[in-house]
Formats: C-alpha cells, sequence, structure tokens
C-alpha cells in the first residue's frame, strides 16, 4: 500500500486554509475555529511555504482565493465534508436520501416555491429539502448539493454550474399611483418614500446603484425607509408603505397578482445575476443533476 501521509502537509493547517477559502476570509475562519486571525494567518504562510505555492492574494486587509487556492480549497472542502457527513451517518444525525437544494430567502419564498410542485411532479420519488438563508454560502455550516443566491457573493469552494439573468426595476401597490396610469415619469420617484434593504457586505445593489444605471440621481430630502431584508422590503411595497426595488424573477408572480405594478418604464438588465452552484462532497445525492437540470429549465421560462 502506497504511503500518502508523505505528500501530505501537517493535517493542522489544512482546517485552518478550509475555513478561510470557504469565507475568503481570515478573520471569519479564526471565528469559525475559535482561533485568533494571526494564529489562522500562520498556518496558511505555513501551508504556501510548505506547497511553494500562494493560495491567497493579500490586498488592502482582505484576502481572495488564487486560483491554485480555490482548487485546493475544494478538494479539501470535499474531503472534510465526506469525514463530517460519514460521522453523521454513524450518529444517526443525517438523513441520508434527501437531497438538499440550499436557497436564498428571497428566490425561495418568491420564485421557488410557486414551482416546487412541478419538481416533485417531476421526480416523485426524490425526498428535496429546501434550506433557506439570509446569509452568504461561505457562512453555511450544513452541506448542500445545490445552492442558489445572487452572484457576487461570496460562495467559497462552492462549484458554479451557471448563472441566470434579471433585471430590476421599481415596484410598488397599485393604490400608490394616483389614477393608476403607468408608466409615470421617474423624476416623480422624489413624491414617494424609498424602501430599502441594507446588508453588510452591500451584495445587492441599493437605490444610488441602480439610478446611477439609468443615469439619474437620488432627489434630496428624500425619505429613506431601510428593513433587514429583501422579502420585507417587498412586503412593504405591496402594503402600501413605498417604493421599493424589485427583481423580475422574485416579483412577476406579485405582479401578475395585481399586488404590485412597475410605477416606472426604467430597468437595470443583470445577465448574470443569479448563480447557481454544485456542492462540493463527494458524495453528492444521485439526484443532483436532475435537480440542476430541473432549475435550468425553470429559469428559462
Amino acid at each position: 500500500m502506497n504511503n500518502t501521509n508523505r505528500f501530505l502537509p501537517p493535517l493542522s493547517r489544512l482546517k485552518p486554509f478550509e475555513a478561510a477559502a470557504r469565507h475568503e476570509s481570515f478573520s471569519l475562519a479564526a471565528a469559525d475555529l475559535g482561533m485568533t486571525q494571526t494564529a489562522v494567518s500562520k498556518q496558511i504562510s505555513l501551508l504556501e511555504k510548505d506547497l511553494g505555492i500562494e493560495l491567497f492574494e493579500r490586498r488592502n486587509r482582505a484576502v481572495f482565493l488564487t486560483d491554485a487556492g480555490r482548487q485546493l480549497g475544494r478538494v479539501v472542502s470535499a474531503a472534510l465534508t465526506d469525514v463530517a457527513t460519514e460521522i453523521a451517518v454513524l450518529r444517526h444525525q443525517r438523513r441520508t436520501n434527501e437531497l438538499v437544494l440550499h436557497c436564498q430567502l428571497c428566490e425561495a419564498f418568491y420564485w421557488l416555491m410557486p414551482r416546487l410542485s412541478r419538481f416533485h411532479e417531476r421526480y416523485p420519488d426524490t425526498e428535496l429539502r429546501v434550506v433557506s438563508a439570509l446569509n452568504p454560502l461561505t457562512e453555511t455550516s450544513e452541506a448542500f448539493d445545490v445552492a442558489i443566491q445572487t452572484s457576487g457573493r461570496k460562495s467559497g469552494t462552492a462549484h458554479l454550474v451557471f448563472t441566470v439573468d434579471d433585471d430590476i426595476f421599481p415596484v410598488c401597490a397599485p393604490s400608490l399611483v394616483q389614477g393608476g396610469d403607468c408608466p409615470i415619469p421617474l423624476h416623480d420617484l422624489a413624491a414617494f418614500s424609498l424602501l430599502s434593504h441594507s446588508v453588510t457586505p452591500q451584495d445587492w445593489i441599493n437605490w444610488q446603484g441602480w439610478l446611477q444605471c439609468v443615469g439619474a440621481s437620488l432627489p434630496k430630502p428624500q425619505k429613506v425607509v431601510s428593513f433587514d431584508s429583501y422579502p420585507l422590503a417587498l412586503q412593504a411595497a405591496v402594503t402600501g408603505q413605498g417604493v421599493a426595488l424589485g427583481w423580475r424573477r422574485t416579483t412577476e408572480d406579485l405582479i401578475e397578482q395585481g399586488k404590485l405594478i412597475k410605477p416606472f418604464r426604467e430597468f437595470v438588465e443583470r445577465p448574470t445575476e443569479i448563480s447557481v452552484f454544485r456542492g462540493t462532497a463527494r458524495n453528492l445525492h444521485p439526484d443532483t443533476e436532475f435537480l440542476l437540470a430541473w432549475l435550468s429549465d425553470e429559469f428559462s421560462q
């Protein structure tokens, strides 16, 4: 039997590296592992020295995976996930027949749920579990087979399978527009309260960014009501509290139902707004490819 241990660096360096690769952050990795940031940085530097390659670029107090670091991160993440999964099975803590879809909360609630029955009709024997989240993939502690989130959010070592386009435009309740005649001039936006969802980091386009894209500026003074999630901002728009930015894929059903309208003509096209990922574990559910194909079909409609 070949002794592979001679090719391995000290295993104590791999866990800090995996956490840093998953979060693309030494500080978040340190918090995850209960270590200091200095200790995580030192272990990764020793690993890079041992391998003779850079795994991270250090720029302006931030770190970014190199191509080599991303590839190694996938391998190490898959290996550690396999170990954790097997231990969970031995402890009878994981249902091994579940296909796990990790989905950003807004897409899960407004886009996925109305369509999910079609997946069950096509694959009646597949047990699908949907895990919704506000935080990016790098902050999930649960293994997944497929994941959906806004492009540009941190995804760690997850495998990008395909991206999906979306459009962004203002939406509001029909009662907010007197007479119901749409579209109205964009400068009329000054008459409404703006509903915003603020997150850190700001992974979604905000009002200022949207207005810059359409060549306009934010009226001053302008009342802005902020929420900590997109679903809350959207629900506030439905109840007539102001105008929110809406993403086509998560508002089309509400618009079709007459709960929201597009008061203005302007919109921003985003050709790669949503990303769909495959998990990194080697023992992905056998129906993973079926779910990816179904998602691709649904997004194409």
